[in-house]
């Protein structure tokens, strides 16, 4: 498929791509991608949904508050709801445990909130499977060039989070791409986007962990929105990205319409992503990958550790030092994953302090922002991590590329145990396989509906049955 350029109205040129791209366009790996993707951000967000969490309840509450029809399928729950409703509880539940994929150059966890939008959708549209890979695919690329056009660093300087400022549009393309918006509509589509784009890192200060993911929630729900009003009829900004008030004049006083349009059907997004082992935010993950594998590389026992030195990029690493939430608190990190072997999203939720070991040893990491690692941040997070055992032996590793990342992939059966682990007590092992199943089939899904409403976990079953 072949589209113009226009560098000059950047927001022209990428509509003109949104419009034109198909499932046909869609090479194979970008397609066996995006149903990979699509799976763990679908387990990840029944796993949040678990009763030991409180924020199921809370998001089950307000939807039947707020119900106006049972258009598409609440995530977890034996609910249904409209699609605006589905598409902000959903993309909550996306991001809740914080262990879906992520893109790092972007700063964009985009399944998140592009899923959960695409999904509602094509449930109430009866879409097929094929077009809601494509509206998958076009949403995930809007998303990460949104931020790479603004800056996603400058963003987070600014005190906004990328993945809900920049996310807005990738849940709208993808709800576009399922009502099959054209032309103006389509470029009106972009500018109610841009006028919902919202989206604060001030969630740090909340440690119950509902603001966080609630900003995903917002994302999708704008983007689904702006769809919608654009469908009926409702005029939007049509040239946001370069109008007399464009977005990035707003956000970061920049705007790299090169990088909203580079190599468009060239370069997909999906393809970049990076899968999550660890529920917590994405910079800790090489540093945990380095300590894991020092300690089992070394048969080190974590009481055996006298101190951890953790390098991370100087443009990045104030997000992780000594951050008052524990998900974003590299010292807490570490040390849970010292004697914990893992770090599960309960863990961190519940801190686990009140164990002496994990806050001794808390006390003794240190998270240092080296310049000379600034080169390639943020397309990677190369993090070099010192331990000194109490021995008097040290030990380093050095890692740019975590288990999970295009240059380390998962298996398939790395990301199945994974799912399996998240949603253990929540869906029967014949229930899971019976998702991964239609998943993996997605492109001969007739009605995308089949999938949506097997989304339901045995655990809500259950005690909505009682």
């Amino acid at each position: 498929m072949q589209t113009s350029v226009d560098s000059m109205n950047s927001t022209a040129a990428f509509a003109e791509w949104v419009e034109a791209l198909s499932y046909e366009d869609l090479p194979k790996a970008v397609v066996a991608r995006t149903k990979e993707i699509l799976y763990d951000g679908v387990g990840t967000g029944l796993a949040a949904t678990a009763s030991r969490y409180d924020i199921g309840d809370v998001l089950a509450e307000i939807t039947r508050k707020l119900d106006a029809g049972p258009q598409a399928q609440v995530f977890g729950f034996p609910l249904r709801t409209n699609t605006v409703t589905a598409a902000l509880v959903n993309g909550t539940f996306g991001y809740y445990i914080d262990n879906e994929s992520h893109h790092p150059g972007a700063i964009m966890h985009a399944i998140a909130v592009v899923g959960p939008a695409a999904l509602a959708v094509g449930e109430r549209l009866q879409s097929c499977g094929r077009d809601v890979i494509t509206a998958l695919v076009a949403g995930i690329d809007a998303a990460c060039r949104v931020s790479y056009a603004l800056d996603g660093t400058l963003l987070y300087a600014r005190g906004f989070h990328p993945t809900c400022v920049a996310g807005t549009f990738g849940s709208t393309v993808a709800a576009a791409k399922l009502l099959d918006l054209r032309g103006e509509r389509l470029r009106s589509a972009l500018g109610l986007a841009g006028t919902q784009a919202s989206g604060l890192l001030a969630w740090v200060d909340d440690d119950h962990e509902h603001a966080r993911p609630f900003n995903m929630g917002l994302a999708s729900r704008n983007g689904v929105y702006a769809a919608e009003l654009a469908a009926s009829g409702l005029s939007g900004i049509p040239v946001v990205f370069e109008g007399k008030y464009p977005l990035g004049a707003a956000f970061t006083g920049q705007w790299r319409a090169d990088q909203l349009l580079d190599r468009l059907s060239e370069r997909f997004m999906v393809m970049e992503l990076y899968f999550k082992l660890y529920a917590c935010c994405a910079f800790i993950h090489p540093g945990l990958d380095g300590l894991l594998g020092i300690l089992e590389q070394n048969n080190l026992l974590a009481d055996e550790i006298a101190a951890v030195t953790l390098r991370f990029p100087s443009r990045g690493y104030r997000i992780i030092d000594a951050n008052p939430l524990r998900s974003h608190c590299a010292q807490y990190v570490i040390a849970l994953a010292a004697y914990r072997g893992s770090v599960d999203f309960y863990d961190i939720l519940n801190d686990q302090r009140n164990d002496r070991k994990i806050s001794d040893l808390e006390r003794r990491v240190t998270v240092i922002g080296d310049a000379g690692l600034d080169q390639d941040y943020p397309d990677h997070y190369r993090t070099i991590i010192e331990l000194r055992a109490k021995s008097g032996q040290t030990y380093g590793n050095d890692i740019t590329s975590p288990k999970g990342s295009p240059e380390n992939p998962l298996s398939a059966s790395d990301l199945a145990r994974k799912i399996e682990r998240v949603t253990a007590g929540l869906l029967s092992g014949e229930h899971l396989q019976r998702i991964k199943r239609m998943i993996d089939d997605l492109e001969r899904v007739p009605n995308i509906a089949d999938l949506c409403r097997s989304l339901v976990t045995d655990e809500r079953a259950r005690s909505n049955a009682r």
